[in-house]
């Protein structure tokens, strides 16, 4: 979908990493939300509350989620992280992302 229709997006960003990670949310006519960022070189570690998907619109990187090795992503692609889970990034060329937040219900 290179498109969302219908949406409220948050006007502040989410900044992470003293930049290096930042992104907006957005927010669907359901209440379900997704952020849309990128992501610079460099190597971090984030954690979820939610399942989380993933989509690498552009860029590479290399994932490490919980009890697996690395695994390399180049864009297109996209990945799943677990709800309650820590995993490791190391982005080696600039990554366009969106992430969706799974909710558990």
């Amino acid at each position: 979908m290179a498109q969302f229709n219908n949406v409220s997006i948050a006007k502040a960003a989410n900044i992470l990493f003293e930049g290096n990670i930042t992104s907006r949310t957005i927010v669907f006519e359901d209440g379900s939300r997704k952020t849309l960022g990128i992501m610079l070189a460099g190597e971090y570690e984030l954690n979820t509350v939610h399942k989380e998907i993933i989509d690498i619109q552009g860029g590479i990187l290399e994932v490490m989620l919980p009890a697996q090795d690395w695994v390399r992503y180049e864009g297109p692609a996209s990945f799943e992280v677990p709800a309650n889970s820590k995993f490791k990034l190391r982005v080696h060329m600039l990554v366009d992302y969106c992430c969706s937040f799974i909710k558990n219900h």
